[in-house]
């Protein structure tokens, strides 16, 4: 299956969710055990501004698709950006998260975790 052909918004809900996995698994790997502080460190990454910025630092190491695939995303409609962002980083963020989300469908793990690191580098283990 083409999984470019899916959906941005599908791409940008599984994607969201491994951004989230990867979160906490490296929050709790740098010692954070509780569940309150776990998430508010977590609220640190998973934001649409936060995954803006992150966006900035892998946009220039994607591929021709993954730019593909974050256009796809950044633009879809939106309905619903919350009061936190600017519609530029939400859209932003929805890219970011639809990268991601395509790579799990491709079972790139390892193009997942680099991507990662890069985007994340003060959570890098």
């Amino acid at each position: 299956m083409d999984f470019s052909l899916v959906g941005a918004h599908a791409l940008a809900y599984l994607g969201d969710s491994v951004l989230e996995c990867l979160i906490r698994e490296r929050l709790i790997l740098k010692g954070f055990e509780k569940s309150g502080k776990l998430n508010s460190e977590a609220l640190k990454y998973v934001t649409a501004v936060n995954q803006a910025a992150a966006f900035a630092n892998i946009e220039n190491e994607l591929t021709e698709k993954e730019c593909e695939i974050f256009r796809r995303g950044k633009n879809s409609s939106h309905l619903n950006i919350p009061k936190s962002a600017s519609p530029k980083e939400y859209k932003t963020a929805t890219g970011f998260e639809a990268i991601f989300g395509y790579l799990k469908l491709c079972k790139n793990e390892e193009r997942i975790i680099y991507l990662f690191n890069l985007a994340y580098t003060d959570l890098n283990i």
